[in-house]
């Protein structure tokens, strides 16, 4: 035991005979005054009471060790092992740009159609030697149609080259025989000779020219 805690237990026992004088310097005056009964009670209750607690020795500590002895150092700490967390790349955010608004571009007038030409003057092709039935005699009677006693009237449509000759012949209305029809287109063709027409520069070009109607009669004997 230490001399604090030795020190500690006689001041506990000195203040332990100090209460003890009181109480009995009051049971004796108790007892003088005659109220020997309620006081010896009180006593005995707080005689109860009263007690010296000792205080529990400290705990002893461990001596401590050694001079000679070697300082051990403490056995190394191993920080534990880095792991290493694959942080996904932050999202990536696309802006979508409205395209431009294109620009309001007013509608454009079109200008108006040139004015049409004015009409090309054309002379039409003229007979070159009047009418074209006087190109026909009673010597041009096919043998078959008189055999046949064939007769009647023709028309003939014809095209007009810029030569003036025919290069063409249409019949729109027919005799009825074959022979009196193609001999109207062979003389239309080889004995007819028309004035070419002109177009509005003046230079030849091709026409179409309508007879009139070419009337076959058998001659007389």
């Amino acid at each position: 035991m230490s001399y604090a805690q030795r020190k500690d237990l006689s001041g506990n026992r000195t203040l332990s005979i100090i209460l003890t004088v009181v109480v009995i310097s009051s049971l004796l005056y108790a007892i003088v005054t005659g109220l020997a009964y309620d006081v010896v009670k009180h006593a005995a209750e707080n005689l109860k009471v009263i007690d010296v607690e000792q205080q529990p020795p400290p705990p002893q500590q461990p001596p401590p060790p050694p001079k000679d002895m070697p300082k051990v150092p403490p056995p190394p700490v191993t920080p534990p092992p880095l792991v290493q967390v694959n942080t996904p790349p932050p999202p990536t955010i696309q802006t979508v740009t409205a395209p431009p608004t294109p620009p309001i571009i007013p509608p454009v007038v079109p200008a108006p159609p040139p004015p049409p030409p004015p009409p090309r003057k054309t002379v039409s092709a003229q007979p070159a030697r009047g009418d074209v039935r006087t190109a026909f005699s009673n010597d041009d009677y096919p043998a078959e149609a008189i055999a046949a006693e064939a007769q009647g009237t023709a028309q003939a449509t014809l095209t007009i080259g810029p030569d003036g000759r025919v290069t063409g012949c249409n019949l729109i209305k027919s005799t009825g025989n074959n022979a009196l029809d193609s001999t109207t287109c062979n003389i239309l063709r080889r004995r007819v000779k028309f004035t070419p027409a002109r177009d509005s520069n003046g230079n030849p070009t091709s026409d179409t020219y309508t007879t009139p109607p070419i009337s076959w009669v058998l001659p007389k004997d």
